[in-house]
């Protein structure tokens, strides 16, 4: 599954894994300081800005953070540029393998466009910020600002929201081509296995489908969970700095951190709470999908073979069909009153939590939607498990399958289910 498409793909995840930390580490540790001296953004006119003396007014200060901000920002491309070119360079040299290029070269683009996307949030997130304390100002003060400066404050999220769009076009075309890479590279590799995993029950079904299904679910899954930890890396420190905001929690009273404290005990909660009630619908899956080829397989014989699909043989595979339809249906019932319930409680968690300082007006209107929309992204990093619960269960079920071709094609004892199948078929 992995084999075929990455070289090495243990050791090729494991180095990703560690990469990445060591340079989001450096660079909030080191590397971001040294932007003055390392940064070439003065040949594009973005250059650091020089200290302000003491006792600078507020315009001023200002000022000075949206030009170090925007020094700041070109610095950090920088770095991550080169990150990507010494990891994506270091493992085209080493990898040498078939689809080398797909696998390195169009992860490392995926992985830097979720990033991107995640970095877009946080300028809608100040965006809505400013827009909100402007809207509070006119319903707080009539005639206070006039109709120009309200559009010309929703004129700006116009850039934002186009480059945003842009790069979502270009990202699902590029990721659509990279799924079918993937699946080739697996349909290939089992095709040419062909007599060692014919005999695996739906084994036609495994290769067309089941390859398709599941470079598109781990690539799916994939950038959801990057997606979730850069938004959490991108949107802790936000949150962590506006819960400065919030002193007080309802019933418990004050905590540091409060928000922080709330994202993430709720999360907790959630996720153990889904994963009990959800423990028995990955083997459900899996034997759905056993049944249907069955049925399916008999069906198919019967084109072929007047002795084969006759109707007592077709009840009774329909039959099995039916019924782990049945206890499927029964399962999924009581996950979703759990998954519902939370989720649906939960948007209003953030609110409860800010209830005492938001009778207090410890904060603007615009803080508020800051708040609840860092709060929300935090809250969804940490709810990876929970939003992508049934779609792991999918996988999971594909994993299973595909798992007993390599288990045929490497000579290793197949899953009980599989067994159970060839030793039923071969007494036929």
């Amino acid at each position: 599954m992995f084999r075929s498409f990455f070289p090495n793909p243990k050791i090729f995840f494991l180095s990703f894994a560690g990469w990445a930390l060591a340079c989001v580490l450096g660079w909030y540790l080191a590397i971001q300081d040294l932007g003055h001296i390392l940064s070439l953004g003065s040949l594009f006119g973005v250059e650091f800005p020089q200290a302000l003396a003491e006792g600078a007014d507020a315009a001023s200060q200002m000022a000075y953070q949206a030009s170090y901000q925007s020094a700041l920002d070109i610095w950090l491309y920088q770095y991550m540029a080169l990150c990507y070119l010494l990891f994506v360079g270091a493992w085209l040299v080493i990898g040498g393998q078939k689809w080398g290029k797909w696998s390195i070269i169009g992860s490392a683009l995926i992985v830097f466009i979720t990033w991107f996307q995640v970095q877009v949030s946080v300028m809608l997130n100040e965006w809505y910020g400013g827009f909100y304390d402007l809207i509070q100002k006119a319903l707080g003060n009539p005639q206070s600002i006039t109709l120009g400066e309200f559009y010309g404050q929703l004129s700006t999220v116009a850039i934002i929201i186009m480059v945003a769009v842009t790069v979502s076009v270009f990202n699902n075309f590029f990721v659509s081509h990279y799924v079918f890479r993937w699946r080739t590279s697996m349909t290939e590799y089992y095709t040419s296995k062909w007599q060692q995993v014919r005999q695996i029950e739906g084994a036609s079904q495994r290769i067309q489908e089941d390859t398709m299904r599941f470079a598109s679910i781990m690539e799916s899954l994939g950038v959801r969970f990057l997606d979730s930890i850069m938004t959490l890396i991108a949107f802790l420190p936000i949150l962590w700095a506006l819960s400065d905001h919030v002193k007080v929690l309802p019933i418990i009273g004050e905590v540091p951190q409060a928000l922080v404290f709330v994202a993430i005990i709720w999360s907790i909660f959630g996720t153990f709470l889904l994963a009990v009630a959800g423990i028995r619908l990955p083997g459900l899956e899996f034997k759905n999908q056993r049944v249907e080829a069955a049925y399916r397989k008999e069906l198919v014989y019967g084109e072929d073979y007047a002795d084969r699909a006759e109707p007592a043989k077709l009840s009774e595979l329909f039959f099995n069909v039916r019924k782990n339809y049945f206890r499927l249906y029964a399962n999924y019932l009581y996950f979703n009153v759990v998954r519902y319930s939370y989720l649906n409680v939960g948007q209003f968690v953030p609110l409860i939590a800010l209830a005492p300082s938001i009778v207090a007006g410890a904060f603007t209107l615009g803080i508020m939607q800051r708040i609840l929309n860092a709060f929300n992204q935090v809250e969804g990093s940490f709810q990876f498990l929970i939003n992508s619960w049934t779609t792991i269960v999918e996988l999971m079920s594909i994993y299973k399958r595909l798992k007993a071709f390599e288990s045929a094609i490497n000579d290793q004892p197949l899953p009980d289910i599989d067994a159970d199948y060839l030793e039923s078929h071969d007494s036929l």
